[in-house]
């Protein structure tokens, strides 16, 4: 009996193994044929055409704000000037408690005023409303803590365009993000929403909330994520992008219709706002049988800083983790359900399968390993070879989508940057990715917690990120 378990022991880890790294392969090649599609058909000129036209739409940005005072002004400064005909940018200071909002006032000259705003959404008080002397298209609203999705209701009640656009207090745009990501809406009456690639500022150098030169980070815990930030957008959103089975959108940088935000009931309070809003996007249309497409567009860049420690990259993977079976478990309808298309019968079930349970299916793959051994069961040929083709394949998925990044949009210019983040691609499978996989084996036992953690980051400075290591780091929920 023990030796017909450990036979389908080791078939069903085998299958989990090549479905994982099957799709994984298989998205980098679709993602690699979709790119270059997009490359040669979109240009720099061609968006500028259809912008400036008469039939461009404008926007509204938001920027929740909770403790934000060290990056607040850098990244505002990088949204005020953005090139984009018609837009405003509102952010929402929700409740902080250092100095966020006096970092605003004195940067930007704020003054106080009294403005009807019309109560769509609910959310927590505002305790203030501040228009700038300076930029008369910059709104800030000053409310009592009510968490990000709330911050993000509010701004949209306060809103005048009929595109809403999310962005993060800690994150940097590209100046031609908004043209690049706008674009679809323009060209397809049925784009409802639209997200761009992040990227990891950490290394970079920054200069009036501009990247100007983009390194690769210094520290190893930052190394990894950048290479993980590039396979995830580059092989992942694409191809999901290709099969209209695209289930998230970075909250870092987000676009959408606000009409179908407001038929939704605005953000949810969960710890995925960004991947739940995607999914009862897609089940609204469904049900109201409303042509609709969301879109990954590959090159509009937003810049974020990621966990410089392995704690707070911990915190923020707990809540990945809790935030995605949340959002899974909330809209669980759509499950396997035909009506739903090709999002309910396949991508669903593969962040189900695929990256929800994952962290279970592996542990028990290292732990019954071990106890194997320990009692004698263990076919060591058998071992030795699965996880050699496990590390060799995962890391030909990683150098792969490296190089689908640097060959397309050449992004890093210097052939050492490029060559580091190959190593840390080539090493990812041993040590790092087993210390997420518990950390996300612990959330998913947590999933019902909705507090965010708070990870360290640091100021966003107009130099390299290692000429400022030295400097106190910031609490943000």
């Amino acid at each position: 009996m023990l030796l017909v378990f450990i036979s389908w022991y080791q078939f069903i880890i085998f299958a989990y193994f090549i479905l994982i790294n099957g799709t994984c392969s298989f998205f980098t090649l679709v993602s690699l044929k979709d790119i270059r599609r997009y490359s040669s058909t979109v240009t720099a000129q061609n968006i500028k055409n259809i912008i400036s036209g008469s039939f461009y739409r404008p926007l509204s940005i938001v920027v929740p704000a909770y403790n934000e005072r060290e990056t607040i002004a850098a990244s505002l400064k990088s949204l005020l000037g953005l090139h984009f005909p018609e837009f405003e940018v509102i952010v929402v200071n929700d409740g902080s408690t250092d100095t966020t909002l006096q970092e605003l006032k004195e940067h930007f000259r704020l003054v106080k005023i009294d403005k009807p705003i019309a109560l769509k959404l609910d959310h927590r008080p505002l305790r203030g409303i501040y228009i700038s002397l300076d930029y008369p298209h910059l709104l800030v609203l000053d409310k009592e803590n009510g968490g990000k999705a709330d911050a993000l209701n509010a701004g949209i009640n306060a809103s005048k365009f009929p595109l809403f656009c999310c962005v993060d207090a800690d994150s940097l745009l590209d100046n031609d993000a908004l043209l690049k990501a706008v674009r679809p809406f323009i060209e397809d009456r049925e784009v409802i929403a639209t997200g761009g690639i992040v990227r990891v500022v950490n290394g970079c150098t920054v200069e009036d909330g501009n990247v100007i030169s983009v390194r690769a980070p210094k520290k190893a815990i930052e190394c990894f994520q950048a290479v993980e930030y590039v396979r995830t957008f580059l092989s992942g959103r694409t191809a999901w992008n290709s099969f209209d089975s695209l289930l998230i959108i970075s909250g870092a940088f987000s676009i959408f219709r606000k009409d179908l935000l407001m038929a939704v009931n605005g953000y949810r309070h969960t710890v995925g706002e960004d991947m739940d809003l995607v999914l009862r996007l897609h089940k609204h249309c469904r049900d109201h049988k409303i042509r609709y497409k969301i879109i990954f567009v590959p090159d509009p860049v937003c810049w974020t800083q990621v966990p410089a420690d392995f704690n707070s990259l911990t915190k923020q993977r707990n809540r990945w983790q809790r935030g995605l079976i949340e959002s899974l478990w909330f809209n669980r309808k759509m499950f396997l359900n035909p009506k739903y298309g090709t999002v309910g019968l396949f991508g669903y079930p593969y962040f189900i399968f695929v990256e929800a349970l994952a962290p279970i299916v592996e542990f028990l793959g290292y732990f019954l390993f071990v106890v194997f051994y320990l009692t004698g069961y263990l076919d060591l040929d058998f071992a030795l070879l699965f996880f050699m083709l496990a590390i060799l394949w995962g890391a030909w998925i990683n150098l792969g989508s490296i190089l689908l990044d640097n060959l397309i949009y050449m992004r890093y210019q210097r052939l050492t940057d490029i060559l580091k983040l190959c190593l840390f691609g080539l090493i990812e499978f041993i040590g790092p990715r087993q210390l997420i996989l518990t950390e996300r084996l612990l959330a998913t036992f947590q999933f019902w917690k909705k507090g965010w953690g708070k990870p360290k980051r640091q100021a966003i400075s107009s130099k390299p990120a290692e000429e400022t290591e030295g400097r106190q780091p910031k609490e943000v929920a």
